[in-house]
């Protein structure tokens, strides 16, 4: 056994394994969460979006991603360097604290992937699937990698020289996502229909299905951010349960008393809101604040949802409702509730730690949400410049999962692999798959 073998403990590892193996979980169920909540003609495309970004984010992450992400400082604090490309330097013997670096990368890795596959619920039914296969390693390299330089790398600047907390990636994964989705919604423009047709999901039960894998797996994502399997991972969990469930219960009293009944698609979207923002609060508040937290959230996001209508942006399944509102929910009410007994050091205002952490908390927000927008604005231009990231008009009335795929959810058989779907759709879907 090597020194460095020697530093690896095995109860650490086997639980970060597990969260590891939890987190990657998560992105199947949004894939189940998002596909639920579209029309029967885009749920493949939906599920497709998602599923195909766990191979690109993961070459992508392998190949430099980590590196800059995670690797020694070379900007000031704003990227790593490159001594990891390729995970060079790193082996069975290599240790990240008390877990081997390959399994944190790993991790890490999982965090990655479905932080570019929320994006997809702002421009759902209407993007050409080969211009998502540019932008998701684009946008992990561009945007995912240096934020998460910025939160948890070593010599990051939001970590290291500002000092802002963030245990589980309120802002490299909600913010971010949220921001992003925002931008990209805007260059791509609404929907057929919007604001006119109905556009209901087509399958709740497949939502809640969606939902509750979201809410199995983010017990590996925030609690599995302990890094360990101690006390700090159990009051993780613990918060991250507490969170989902209030978050549920605020967004169901909203829909009751504006709507006059709840719904079930309000329960499944309360408890992600709730987890949302515990996300980057899990590890830094006691019980009372997270309790507190997940009700906000879920108040507020059942609220933010319908920003779009008023503000004529189409936020297909709401990323920008849920995920940046919760995010930024969840990052500022670090600076009212942190406790010291959780943080090592920092208190939130409420409990006499005044105003610096919460001001702290908020140029972080401002920072990373606007570094998200403008970049991925950009690149959703250029992309379309180059190649159009939107469908045609035809694909988009005739349906992604027919047009793009040559599939629909309902098939007994798939064209080019088995009996078509239809004789009378053969045609289409040939004419139109060209464009794809």
């Amino acid at each position: 056994m090597t020194l460095a073998a020697a530093h690896v403990n095995t109860g650490d590892t086997a639980w970060l394994l597990a969260a590891t193996a939890l987190v990657l979980l998560m992105t199947p169920g949004l894939a189940l969460f998002y596909g639920g909540m579209v029309r029967t003609k885009s749920v493949l495309n939906m599920l497709m979006m998602s599923f195909v970004s766990i191979a690109l984010v993961t070459v992508v992450w392998l190949a430099v991603g980590y590196s800059l992400a995670f690797g020694d400082d070379i900007g000031g604090g704003l990227i790593g360097g490159l001594e990891h490309a390729g995970m060079s330097g790193l082996g069975p013997d290599s240790v990240h604290g008390s877990v081997p670096t390959l399994l944190f990368a790993t991790f890490q890795l999982t965090f990655a992937i479905i932080t570019a596959a929320l994006i997809s619920g702002a421009v759902a039914d209407r993007t050409k699937f080969s211009a998502w296969l540019v932008f998701v390693p684009a946008w992990t390299l561009l945007v995912y990698v240096p934020v998460t330089h910025w939160v948890w790398g070593p010599g990051g600047w939001i970590l290291d020289k500002l000092g802002a907390l963030d245990f589980a990636g309120g802002l490299p994964v909600e913010i971010t996502s949220g921001a992003s989705g925002l931008a990209l919604c805007l260059v791509i423009g609404p929907r057929l229909g919007f604001k006119k047709d109905a556009m209901r999901p087509h399958n709740l039960p497949m939502v809640v299905l969606g939902a509750g894998l979201l809410w199995f797996g983010w017990f590996g994502f925030n609690a599995g951010s302990a890094l360990g399997a101690n006390g700090l991972a159990a009051a993780a969990f613990l918060n991250t349960l507490a969170a989902g469930c209030t978050g549920l219960l605020g967004w169901l009293f909203v829909e009751q008393r504006r709507d006059g009944h709840p719904t079930t698609l309000g329960a499944a979207s309360g408890a992600v809101a709730g987890l949302v923002a515990i996300t980057p609060s899990c590890g830094t508040v006691s019980l009372l604040g997270a309790l507190v937290v997940g009700l906000a959230a879920g108040v507020v996001c059942s609220y933010a949802v319908s920003w779009k209508f008023r503000l004529n942006f189409d936020d297909s399944l709401d990323v920008v409702g849920v995920h940046l509102v919760g995010g930024v929910i969840g990052t500022l009410l670090i600076g009212l509730f942190a406790e010291k007994a959780m943080t090592g050091g920092v208190e939130g205002l409420f409990y006499g730690g005044g105003l610096a952490p919460l001001g702290k908390q908020l140029l972080a927000v401002v920072v990373v949400a606007g570094y998200a927008f403008a970049v991925t604005y950009g690149l959703g231009k250029l992309i379309d410049r180059a190649m159009g990231l939107r469908a045609s008009e035809e694909q988009e009335h005739t349906g992604l999962d027919l047009t793009v795929h040559a599939e629909t959810a309902y098939d007994h058989g798939v064209l080019g692999h088995g009996a078509p779907v239809s004789a009378s759709v053969v045609p289409t879907a040939q004419k139109v798959k060209s464009q794809a």
